[in-house]
């Protein structure tokens, strides 16, 4: 069994690929139906859109779930860009966790700009897959759309990543125990300017996933454009975990940082369960996750091929 700092740190890394999961799994899904109208103008070619994603998107949820267990287009980056600002809270004398903001505090330009990044992150991938999923002419429209959605997903993420480097961050300057029990209240942490960026200064090599989370997306532009929808799929599903991983690695090893009380603000040392909780889990995962990761390869291999209109005119039923 892993010790105790290594059980933390492999849950960090399973938590990232959960989110992952669902970003590239359901994000299609919310992709599709953040343009739905946009690329299906009749009924038939509204019809085809959603039948592209009917038979999978109830499996999709499970990477929803899992995540959870261990937050739609817009918010989930929202609430992102709200991690990197700290969230307004803080322990009582209990330890019972006290939110002093508001839903309007929430809504920073920074948090709204995170917003727009993922909006066109998924937009650019839900529309790699339908222009890859189906026929003509929804595919042609998938295509122009997703390729103005990478053009605002790279500026946002440049303009994003300059705007993090002039944020304070949070900077544990002791009592941080890899090894011992969860409490949020043992630690120090001062807020200190580009302090988001301090691992990548560490690790020069980290600065491979921002340059990845871009180059899988401008790859996404051109194979758009030359009509190969599988490749722009896949480097659709590159720069998703990329991005997600570079916003990932800028917060290690915060979780849920606090802008109101710095100390409180929730770590991997210390809002994690005992030794023993995340070795049971662990094994659990090792035996569940390639089950679905089966499950989901099996779908999508029964439902390959694109949805075109004659089908759709030849069929009433939902599938």
């Amino acid at each position: 069994m892993p010790d105790y700092e290594t059980l933390r740190l492999i849950w960090w890394l399973l938590l990232g690929v959960l989110l992952i999961g669902f970003a590239v799994m359901d994000g299609f899904d919310l992709g599709v139906g953040a343009t739905f109208r946009f690329v299906g103008r009749t009924d038939d070619e509204r019809r085809a859109l959603l039948e592209s994603i009917e038979p999978v998107w109830e499996g999709n949820q499970v990477w929803f779930i899992l995540g959870g267990g261990a937050v739609p287009a817009l918010l989930f980056g929202v609430a992102f860009g709200n991690l990197f600002l700290g969230l307004p809270f803080h322990y009582d004398e209990l330890q019972r966790p006290v939110f002093t903001g508001s839903f309007f505090t929430l809504l920073h330009p920074f948090a709204l700009l995170a917003g727009v990044v993922s909006l066109a992150m998924l937009i650019m991938h839900g529309n790699a897959y339908a222009a890859l999923k189906v026929g003509e002419p929804m595919s042609q429209r998938a295509a122009a759309v997703g390729r103005a959605a990478v053009v605002v997903f790279v500026v946002a993420f440049i303009i994003g990543g300059i705007w993090v480097a002039r944020l304070e961050g949070a900077r544990i300057v002791a009592g941080a125990d890899p090894f011992g029990p969860s409490n949020p209240l043992n630690k120090q942490v001062l807020l200190v300017p580009g302090a988001w960026l301090a691992n990548y200064r560490d690790h020069a090599l980290l600065w491979l996933l921002p340059l990845l989370g871009i180059a899988g997306a401008v790859a996404n532009w051109f194979w758009l454009g030359a009509q190969r929808a599988g490749s722009a799929f896949l480097a659709s599903c590159v720069s998703v975990a990329a991005t997600i991983l570079t916003a990932g690695v800028a917060l290690f090893p915060f979780l849920m940082p606090s802008s109101t009380h710095p100390a409180h603000g929730l770590t991997i040392w210390d809002a994690s369960s005992s030794a023993y909780t995340l070795g049971v889990m662990l094994a659990a995962v090792a035996i569940l996750l390639p089950a679905v990761i089966a499950y989901t390869a099996w779908v999508f291999h029964v439902m390959r091929g694109r949805i075109t209109l004659e089908e759709i005119r030849r069929h009433t039923g939902f599938y």
